[in-house]
């Protein structure tokens, strides 16, 4: 996996993102091909690429989705990683992980090889640095695609997941991304009434991920730069995009989608935001942000996140209507709603439920396809970061037009990377 052409430094970059413009690649391979469509077929093989916890888990939803699933294919750049994953997986599912040391492949350029295999869609689940390229090249070749959330840590890569979406859209493709909250029963029940009008016209809304400090890795003396990052890429910015974008963008992805009218993909026009670093232990990222968005209407959406321990949580959102408010518990206001269920009802897990509409779509050839909203949803959250680190008011256009592409050059292993410094606000 060649970077040589990345044309700047995250450090570079940020400082002059917003003078820059470029166009988004186009993306080549606009026939038919791969697996597609799994009309009539009894099994659906599904590859993994990103053997962590999240794509173990994701691998985990898909067989829970359907009896037919099997894990065909894996791939990372971790041995112990995707071992680890793979011992998880056998002893849960049996023979349902049909995965041989043939199938199972190492290395930055590995995912080619579980897309390639064939399978009925692949799980990516990489640190978000890598999505861009791997969804494309799986567009490319006909198959479907599962993509944890966020698609993409700068402008260039968000732009790219918007081109893959359009040519995964022509070829009939079917493309789900883990923003489960578009699948979830009580947010598409809250959803349905704010588009009939329950609340009335939307004034406004806020946004809330607060909470604890995540995992991190403190560097094993034995680990190269690349190594650590890697294996500590919560923590970075460049293989996260920061816990704004990384976490935080569950929460905008549901404002995006809640202020849109009938399923138009909608966004910002515009945010100022700030933020810090307080108490983190290791990388270069803020501990929170706080970003007031503007969206078509002068609608103003208030943004916060934070992952510090010992401070008050809440996780949600809330849409701010003339006649009510909603959240995921339903509606408040003259025209009440609750999702509470009732006594030995059960909703689906939303982790599963998105694999099971995936399958759907693939299986009756429906074409669903989330390409664009998860990419929107991303590049809004990579919007308020850099709001926030530069402490400039900053546009969608300069979203739609900036060349800001973190991380290094080249990704090798011997890759020498800055492992220290913060974005100041003024000088970033």
């Amino acid at each position: 996996m060649d970077h040589a052409n990345t044309p700047k430094s995250a450090s570079e970059s940020r400082r002059d993102f917003m003078k820059a413009t470029t166009s988004a690649a186009a993306i080549a391979g606009m026939g038919l091909a791969g697996r597609a469509h799994a009309e009539g077929k009894d099994v659906i093989n599904v590859g993994l690429v990103g053997c962590g916890g999240r794509g173990t888990g994701a691998a985990f939803n898909s067989l829970q989705a359907d009896p037919a699933t099997k894990i065909v294919a894996m791939a990372d750049v971790f041995e112990d990683r995707m071992d680890s994953s793979l011992k998880r997986l056998q002893k849960k599912w049996g023979d349902r992980i049909a995965v041989s040391d043939d199938s199972k492949h190492l290395g930055f350029d590995s995912y080619k090889k579980v897309v390639d295999a064939g399978c009925d869609y692949v799980i990516f689940a990489t640190p978000p640095y890598f999505r861009p390229e791997h969804i494309a090249y799986a567009v490319e070749k006909g198959i479907n695609i599962f993509s944890e959330k966020p698609v993409a840590v700068d402008p260039v890569g968000a732009r790219s997941v918007m081109n893959s979406g359009e040519v995964a859209k022509q070829k009939g493709l079917s493309f789900v991304a883990g923003t489960q909250r578009r699948h979830q029963k009580e947010y598409l029940d809250v959803y349905g009434k704010v588009q009939d009008g329950s609340i009335g016209k939307v004034l406004a809304a806020r946004c809330y991920w607060m909470m604890n400090q995540l995992w991190f890795r403190k560097r094993d003396p034995k680990w190269n730069d690349m190594e650590w990052m890697i294996r500590d890429w919560v923590n970075w910015a460049w293989l996260s995009g920061d816990h704004i974008v990384e976490q935080h963008v569950h929460n905008l992805d549901v404002c995006n989608w809640y202020l849109s009218k009938d399923g138009t993909v909608i966004n910002p026009v515009k945010a100022v935001g700030m933020g810090g670093r307080a108490r983190r232990v290791t990388g270069d990222q803020y501990d929170f942000f706080a970003v007031d968005y503007t969206y078509p209407g002068d609608v103003h959406v208030a943004s916060y996140c934070r992952q510090i321990n010992g401070c008050a949580r809440n996780v949600g959102e809330e849409v701010v209507g003339e006649k009510g408010m909603a959240r995921r518990e339903g509606i408040v206001g003259p025209n009440p709603f609750s999702t509470r269920t009732k006594r030995g009802q059960k909703n689906t897990n939303p982790y599963d439920q998105e694999h099971i509409d995936l399958i759907d779509s693939i299986r009756n050839n429906k074409g669903l396809n989330e390409a664009h909203n998860v990419a929107t949803s991303t590049l809004t959250a990579i919007m308020g970061r850099q709001a926030a680190y530069t402490g400039l008011e900053v546009t969608w256009e300069d979203m739609m037009s900036s060349d800001l592409k973190l991380g290094p050059e080249k990704i090798d292993w011997d890759v020498k990377l800055p492992t220290t410094g913060v974005p100041v606000p003024g000088k970033a």
